[in-house]
């Protein structure tokens, strides 16, 4: 198949911390800018931890040609720091924003200038107007931290009704989930394209902890199956492809605005799972 006109690709790197990551990182972004991705999104840690790591790793991208969303995260942060980053990125002809909350580390009293997403998102707005083209979290599953489904909705509303464009989603494995979030959020006239973020399955271990750490449930028969494979890798990986592969063609048979590939840095399991959809290298 082809992607509709309306269906694009994207992918998140984060920002890495070694000379070799990044030498690494540019051949990764080079490789899967070969599938014209509509652009690159490069993690940004709470409290601005990875600050400059993310600002150096998105002006890179853009110069290889290609567009690049920084994430801005906001906790922790004063409106004059969130004021400087906007204005170094519209300077660079950044457009392109990932808008999140972030992580309340461990300990934190003071949160900063903005406590919620949708604060971050009106500030974009009021600072800059239209210049940003605003992403924001979406939770099909439900945010692990939300009292309830209804709030967690709430709380997305919220973002969207500050200046949102649209929206990516946490991962999931389970297509219902994001079909009933879709359907609340058109009950509740929030249109915006919410984009499902897809993470390619490579390592058990590391994706069951990703999994317990931000709710996103594994269903029991994945689970078992990658449990079975214990450290058999290729055979995790073959596995892995082909299960996020069908839930990626149902996504997009489904009608969803394009898939956001959680990359990892890596490229082999995003062009392998893009292959299977037809999506490939010129």
């Amino acid at each position: 198949m082809s992607l509709e006109t309306h269906q694009k690709i994207s992918f998140e790197f984060f920002p890495p911390k070694t000379e070799e990551g990044r030498v690494k990182l540019l051949e990764v972004s080079k490789t899967l800018g070969q599938l014209d991705p509509a652009y690159f999104s490069v993690t940004f840690g709470a409290g601005g931890s990875t600050q400059q790591g993310t600002i150096d790793t998105v002006l890179e991208i853009k110069q290889q040609g290609f567009s690049a969303a920084p994430h801005l995260s906001c906790v922790g942060s004063t409106k004059e720091n969130i004021r400087a980053i906007l204005a170094n990125y519209k300077s660079h002809n950044i457009d392109r924003i990932v808008a999140l909350r972030g992580d309340i580390p461990s300990g934190t009293l003071d949160v900063g200038a903005f406590r919620y997403a949708n604060e971050l998102v009106s500030f974009i707005r009021e600072e800059t107007g239209d210049h940003f083209h605003i992403e924001v979290a979406a939770y099909p599953e439900i945010h692990p931290q939300a009292a309830s489904a209804q709030a967690d909705l709430a709380n997305f509303k919220r973002k969207v009704e500050a200046g949102a464009d649209s929206a990516i989603t946490q991962y999931f494995f389970n297509f219902e989930s994001y079909i009933r979030f879709v359907e609340d959020c058109d009950k509740m006239g929030l249109i915006v394209p919410i984009v499902p973020g897809i993470m390619p399955i490579t390592n058990y271990s590391q994706l069951a902890r990703f999994s317990d750490m931000c709710g996103a449930e594994i269903p029991r028969w994945i689970r078992k199956r990658l449990e079975g494979f214990a450290d058999d890798r290729e055979s995790i990986k073959a596995f892995g492809t082909d299960v996020v592969s069908e839930l990626c063609q149902s996504l997009l048979d489904y009608g969803c605005p394009g898939l956001h590939f959680y990359s990892m840095n890596q490229a082999e399991s995003s062009l392998a799972i893009c292959r299977n959809l037809g999506i490939d290298t010129p």
